[in-house]
């Protein structure tokens, strides 16, 4: 049931997220100037730094990841080899 939830809440989010930034992107600039509406948004350079940091931000996590994954896995082996190695010596 909490997964359920969870992941309701997460699509909600998700929709208002995309909704706001849709309104922001492409009405926005339709609407006058000195309408009260543009103080419920960012400026419009905001529109394209935002997803440009998050998808840098992401980048660099997701490298981060496989390159942690990546030494691991090739220190593993070299113990791996290193065993062998003393085993067939001995």
């Amino acid at each position: 049931m909490l997964d359920k939830l969870f992941g309701m809440a997460m699509l909600i989010i998700a929709t208002t997220v995309f909704l706001y930034y849709t309104v922001w992107t492409l009405l926005m600039p339709f609407v006058d100037p000195g309408h009260p509406l543009h103080d419920l948004f960012p400026p419009r350079v905001w529109a394209i730094r935002i997803p440009v940091i998050l998808t840098l931000l992401g980048s660099a996590v997701v490298g981060s990841f496989l390159s942690m994954v990546m030494i691991r896995s090739n220190q593993k082996k070299a113990a791996k080899a290193r065993t062998a190695s003393a085993k067939k010596t001995s």
